[in-house]
Order: structure tokens, then sequence, then C-alpha cells
């Protein structure tokens, strides 16, 4: 779904940011108790880490 050798993906702070704000949010609907949107977060968090540190290709 998303292509991790774009050029916008290249700096890391922007890959840390993209990766762990899903992560982030479903920390804050898990904690207000909404669990079927804290997991569907947290999957989007994981996919995205998992695409833009694992799969990335090294510059």
């Amino acid at each position: 779904m998303i292509d991790p050798n774009a050029p916008f993906f290249r700096p890391l702070w922007v890959r840390l940011i993209c990766g762990l704000s899903p992560l982030l949010w479903a920390g804050v609907e898990a904690w207000h108790g909404n669990g079927f949107w804290a997991l569907l977060f947290a999957a989007a968090g994981l996919y995205l880490c998992y695409q833009l540190f694992f799969l990335r290709k090294a510059d």
C-alpha cells in the first residue's frame, strides 16, 4: 500500500513519525476502552513499521 523506497521516507525522523503515530493513537484508543479502534490502529502502525524499517532498501 505504501512505497517504502519513496524519497519522502528517506529521513529517519519521517519514518519514525509515520510508524509510531498510529501506535501511539492505538494506545489512546485502548486507554479509552475502544478495543476495535485500538486494534485497527495498532495493526496499521505495525504494518507501517514493518514496511518502513524491514522491507526498505538501504540508500
